[in-house]
């Protein structure tokens, strides 16, 4: 379906609303208002920004196809020329979460985020990639996305592993769950935007020799949704170039992450690269 420019004149949302329903944070509204012309908020008498549900359909549109790949700038244009087309409009429920539990339509309300790990743990050993977008959105419904990752993600991520450890699920199922799970919190990370905060640049990147990345992914996306400008150069970054790019993009501040002994050894080694950088150095491990 199609986003039309309509606008209710009641039903009208909150930014507060509009995040809690679509996950797209106020300072990221606020760019995509400024770059790229919608969405089109109303004033209250305070002067706070209301928010029709067209305007969260057309949001809604434009980080699904963030989600699905699509750059940012032919984002906002499909969504845009949608927003001119003449068909109905959608209703924010339109576009509401699959219900992951088809058997039981109203169980996903009240469920704990152990329950929704659980849930997504089974979809993902099964390779039924389809039922695990549908408990997130689910989950995504119900709970904050920082909860969603705190609570839903980490747990099956580390249940995951474990099962890995102990023999019951190949490599290529722990694989394939964790290119699904990247995936989606790539897209949450591109619709939060780096540039959505303003100040200092943070500089996010994983050690030498350091593949596991979904961890500093989700504390990335966590910081852009709070405002704060960091960019992300993924996995098994050297110390020289990161120390170069932090100097060339003039960063206030670099976050480090390695999980294992197999990057505690390059990163000691190779940490003089670093010297001179005089930012502040922040270094998440597992080791």
């Amino acid at each position: 379906m199609k986003p039309t420019a309509g606008r209710s004149q009641t039903g009208m949302f909150t930014a507060s609303e509009v995040e809690a329903r679509t996950g797209v944070p106020a300072t990221t509204l606020r760019q995509w208002e400024r770059r790229y012309g919608f969405p089109h908020p109303a004033r209250n008498a305070s002067g706070y920004r209301l928010y029709s549900p067209g305007d969260v359909a057309a949001i809604q549109y434009m980080q699904s196809q963030l989600q699905s790949g699509v750059p940012a700038s032919r984002a906002a244009e499909l969504t845009v020329q949608a927003m001119a087309g003449s068909g109905p409009a959608p209703t924010p429920q339109d576009r509401a979460a699959p219900e992951p539990d088809r058997a039981a339509p109203n169980q996903g309300l009240g469920r704990s985020g152990a329950q929704w790990s659980a849930l997504l743990t089974q979809a993902l050993i099964d390779s039924d990639t389809d039922r695990a977008a549908a408990v997130l959105s689910g989950a995504h419904a119900q709970i904050p996305v920082e909860v969603v990752m705190t609570d839903v993600i980490s747990p099956t991520m580390i249940e995951i592993g474990a099962r890995w450890e102990r023999g019951e699920i190949t490599v290529a199922h722990e694989h394939q769950a964790t290119a699904f799970l990247r995936s989606r919190i790539s897209g949450l990370m591109d619709v939060a935007g780096v540039q959505a905060g303003f100040g200092p640049l943070v500089v996010a990147a994983c050690a030498p020799q350091e593949q596991h990345e979904l961890g500093l992914m989700m504390l990335t996306l966590a910081l852009r949704r709070r405002g704060v400008r960091v960019a992300y150069l993924g996995a098994n970054v050297p110390l020289g170039d990161l120390a170069v790019y932090a100097r060339q993009r003039e960063a206030r501040a670099v976050l480090l992450a390695l999980n294992g002994p197999w990057a505690l050894e390059s990163t000691l080694e190779h940490l003089r690269d670093l010297d001179g950088l005089n930012v502040p150095l922040f270094v998440g491990a597992r080791c």
